[in-house]
Order: C-alpha cells, then sequence, then structure tokens
C-alpha cells in the first residue's frame, strides 16, 4: 500500500508540489520578463530582433536540459528521488541569483548576455533534473487508484509556477512605471525566486523517499539486484519505452509552449494588445488550465490515460490552425480570452497525464532516468524552440507557417498515442 493513503504521503506530496511550483517560477520568469529585459541584456535594435535573441537564449536554456536530466535523473535513481529533488531547486536558486544581479549590455557589453547563458544553462541542468524527480515521486507516492490525479498536481504547480511569474509581471506594471520597470524593476521577479529556492532547499529536505526507492535499496543490500540507472542501459534495455516518450513528448510539448509562453508575445506583437492586456488575457486562461488539471487526471484513472491523450492530438490538428488565425485578428479580449482557453482545454489532454504516463513506463530502478532523459531531448527540440522557431516565421513574413508546424508535429504524436498501450493498465510501477 502507498503512503500516499495517509497523512504522511499526502504531505509528502504537497510538499513535492510546492517545490516545483518555485522552479517553474524561477524558469517561466524569464520567459514572462523577456519583453522587458531583452533591450538590456542586448545591442538595441527593432523589437522582433531583440526578441529574437531573448528567445534565443531561452532555447539554449533547453539544450542543457537532457545533460541535466542524464546526469539528475541517474542521480534521483541511485540517491533517491527527495537527493534529486534538492539538487535540482539548489542549481535554480543560483541560476536566477545571477540573472539578478548581472549588469546591462551597455555597462559591460558583450560579457552581458554571456554571463546570461551561463545563467541559462545551470537553470536549464536544473529544470532538467526536476522534471524525472518530480514526476517520479509524485507517481510512486500516489496509489494505483488515484495515480492520475496526484500525479496531474505536476503540470498544477508547472502552471502555478508561471502563473506566479506572470503574478508578479502584474504587480510590477501596476506599480511602477515602465521606463523602471525596464530599467531595474524587471530584476526583483529573479531575486524573489532565489529566495523562493532557498526557502524550498529546506522544505525538500524533510520530504519523505518513496517506497519504490527503498525497496531498490533494499533489494541491492540483499544482492536481489545489481541493475543500475545510466544512459546506455536505459537505450539498449529499454529502447521501446525511451523512444515511446520522445514521441509522445514531441507534439505535446511543443503544443504546450506554443499555446502558453509563446501567445503571451503572439498577443502583443501579432494581435496588438499592449502588453499589459495580453498579461491579464494569459493569466486568466492558465488558472482555468490549472484548475483542468487534477480533474483530467482522476477522469484518465477511471478511463485510462490513451483516449486523453488521443482526444487531445485530434483536437490539436483540427483546432490548432483556425485558432491562431482566429486569435491573430481577435480585437475583442474576450473573443481572444475564449480563443486562448479553447487552445488550453485541448492541450489539457497531454498536460494532465504525461508525467504518469512516463512513469508507468519503467520500473524503478531506473525511471527517473526514463522519464527526465527521453523527455528532456523532445522538450529541448521541439519545446524550447517553439519561440524562437514562432519568430524566425514571423520575421520571414510566414507566421502562418508556425500554425501550421504545430499541427503536424501533434499529428505525429497522434499516430503513438493510436499505436501505444494504456499505461494506466500496463503499469510498471508496483504496489509497495
Amino acid at each position: 500500500m502507498s503512503e500516499a493513503g495517509g497523512v504522511k504521503g499526502l504531505r509528502s506530496i504537497i510538499g513535492g508540489s510546492a517545490g516545483n511550483m518555485v522552479e517553474w517560477y524561477d524558469w517561466y520568469v524569464y520567459s514572462a520578463f523577456s519583453l522587458y529585459f531583452a533591450p538590456v541584456f542586448f545591442p538595441k535594435s527593432d523589437k522582433t530582433a531583440e526578441l529574437l535573441s531573448a528567445a534565443a537564449v531561452f532555447a539554449v536554456g533547453f539544450i542543457m536540459r537532457p545533460v541535466g536530466a542524464w546526469v539528475m535523473g541517474m542521480y534521483a535513481d541511485r540517491r533517491g528521488r527527495k537527493a534529486g529533488l534538492t539538487l535540482s531547486v539548489t542549481l535554480m536558486c543560483l541560476g536566477s541569483l545571477i540573472i539578478a544581479v548581472t549588469p546591462g549590455y551597455e555597462r559591460i557589453g558583450a560579457a552581458a548576455p554571456v554571463i546570461l547563458v551561463i545563467a541559462r544553462l545551470i537553470q536549464g541542468l536544473s529544470v532538467g533534473g526536476e522534471y524525472g524527480a518530480s514526476a517520479t515521486y509524485l507517481s510512486e507516492m500516489a496509489g494505483r487508484r488515484h495515480r492520475g490525479f496526484f500525479s496531474s498536481f505536476q503540470y498544477v504547480t508547472l502552471i502555478s509556477g508561471q502563473l506566479l511569474a506572470l503574478g508578479v509581471l502584474l504587480v510590477l506594471q501596476n506599480t511602477i512605471s515602465e521606463p523602471a520597470l525596464e530599467s531595474w524593476g524587471w530584476r526583483v521577479p529573479f531575486a524573489i525566486g532565489g529566495v523562493l529556492a532557498l526557502f524550498v532547499f529546506y522544505l525538500r529536505r524533510g520530504l519523505a523517499e518513496t517506497d519504490s526507492f527503498k525497496n531498490i535499496k533494499t533489494g541491492e543490500a540483499d544482492g536481489m539486484t545489481s541493475r543500475r540507472s545510466s544512459g546506455f542501459a536505459l537505450f539498449t534495455q529499454y529502447p521501446k519505452a525511451a523512444f515511446t516518450v520522445i514521441a509522445l513528448t514531441s507534439g505535446g510539448t511543443l503544443a504546450f509552449y506554443a499555446y502558453t509562453t509563446y501567445l503571451q508575445k503572439f498577443l502583443v506583437n501579432t494581435t496588438g494588445y499592449d502588453r499589459n492586456r495580453a498579461t491579464e488575457i494569459t493569466t486568466a486562461a492558465l488558472f482555468l488550465f490549472m484548475i483542468l488539471q487534477p480533474a483530467a487526471g482522476a477522469l484518465s484513472d477511471r478511463i485510462g490515460r490513451k483516449p486523453l491523450m488521443i482526444t487531445f492530438g485530434i483536437a490539436g490538428v483540427l483546432f490548432t490552425y483556425p485558432i491562431f488565425t482566429a486569435l491573430s485578428s481577435a480585437d475583442n479580449p474576450l473573443t481572444a480570452f475564449l480563443l486562448v482557453m479553447g487552445a488550453l482545454v485541448i492541450v489539457t489532454g497531454y498536460t494532465s497525464i504525461n508525467a504518469v504516463v512516463k512513469a508507468e513506463l519503467f520500473p524503478a530502478h531506473i525511471r527517473a532516468l526514463g522519464v527526465a532523459l527521453p523527455y528532456a531531448i523532445a522538450n529541448a527540440v521541439f519545446g524550447g524552440t517553439a519561440e524562437y522557431v514562432a519568430l524566425w516565421f514571423k520575421s520571414r513574413g510566414m507566421e502562418q507557417g508556425f500554425f501550421w508546424y504545430v499541427t503536424i508535429m501533434i499529428g505525429l504524436s497522434l499516430i503513438v498515442y493510436l499505436a501505444m498501450r494504456d499505461t494506466r493498465k500496463y503499469s510498471e510501477i508496483k504496489e509497495d
């Protein structure tokens, strides 16, 4: 019986989720405030060129995520889920504080974007390990009957971290002048993130370890297994599961970043809203999106994971192009909100259960790495480059090409959803 049925297990799930929220707040603050700090770190140019440079650094952070997933996934499999979670938040704290104190291009020249890149590489290393450790931790702490529900809180906290970043943005937009926000105000959220990460460091040190990991260590002590988590073992012993994760993630993660982080910029650069209104629309939609996650996760506990992923795939293929096209000319804020919300309802079929689906594909001794590394590879290629690709299409006068790109990638992932077994029924997570 999992600990999740008791108070201790529930406390652990809440504690792990709160730490995940701060991790993702630190990660998304970069995207939320890039409209303001892009001119600080890069040579002054036209607005799209500055955003393109900032988006390129955002993408660079994703390059480090597979490295973090590999190194810290093995660390979480060998040293424990709690140890992996604690290390990841330490690195995130460091990256945020570096960005908060780094001078701009006018003061230190080319060193400014170089330091920014280094800070994002550190944060990429952190997030690469965070996803696998937290997805594994939440899935293992939850019992079989409610695993979809509890694991959905990974995206609840991921979205709440993004909401917190947008909330800080809204507060600053309404309390200080725009010149002040562009000059120094954008540094405040990075400093807040660093301080919150220090708090979470102490919080995570008190988490309970999962029974699944304890049983691995017991088996090793009794000489029952000598299996070790490694990248070589992952792709040689579990190639089908590893490549399934890459394939099912590609369309889902691209859609998620297209529908969330990029849409804020789309509302400004294409639809024509001012930055405050774009933030308000995005924040309201993300709040409802967050609430949907546990409901969809609970539904997957009743009907299975596969029907939700297939629904996302079909709806994403049919409606991505029409939603973006309509949104480009949606001059009414309510219409824009409803269109954004429609896109987020669609992607909920992926976001609410993707963590548990991946965790259910791998045995305990390699689960954190198996969840983290293939996901990070797909995320680096498709999620991390979403904004850059979208802005590239726009800079070439072919913005609609991005709509088709997202549609095609969702369609390719749909093929995998149709072909794979339902992990709720065929789960590798054993009851302890």
